[in-house]
């Protein structure tokens, strides 16, 4: 169950923080309350696990790569390749299932492409990595100046 998560003991879907499950559900203690910025954090962090578990397989890489230029149906994207249609077919629904990929239908044809949306939040997720080296870099700066002004 990738959206679910043990907190503290209980579990919790969260997946609606950001609007991609259903509503969130108090399995164990209906009175237990997690803040919104915590359950968007959750949220984040499952979907960054679905990004990257998605990308783990070099196959899925390899087709995502190719889609990040243009749309492609299953047929044009299992060529040139050393995987059947079928089987890039169910690449595409992990990755669509991990946010990366967004299919529309032309005709009898399925279109995939890059979802941007997908992207922009494990990159936001990746940030927010990089905002707290910043934020402990800046305060050991900071320390490091008091302590030479003391000196």
């Amino acid at each position: 169950m990738p959206d679910t998560v043990l907190i503290g003991g209980h579990i919790h879907r969260v997946a609606a923080c950001l609007g991609i499950g259903p509503p969130l559900r108090f399995v164990t203690d209906l009175h237990f309350v997690l803040p919104r910025l915590a359950c968007l954090w959750i949220a984040a962090m499952i979907n960054a696990e679905r990004v990257l578990g998605a990308l783990g397989d070099r196959t899925r890489r390899r087709v995502f790569a190719r889609l990040r230029n243009r749309t492609y149906s299953a047929g044009e994207l299992a060529q040139g390749m050393r995987v059947t249609r079928s089987a890039v077919s169910q690449h595409l629904q992990v990755l669509r299932a991990a946010g990366l990929v967004v299919v529309r239908a032309d005709g009898t044809r399925r279109l995939y492409q890059v979802d941007r949306r997908g992207v922009d939040a494990v990159r936001r997720w990746f940030d927010g990595f990089w905002d707290e080296t910043l934020d402990a870099f800046k305060e050991a700066a900071e320390r490091a100046s008091t302590k030479a002004r003391r000196s």
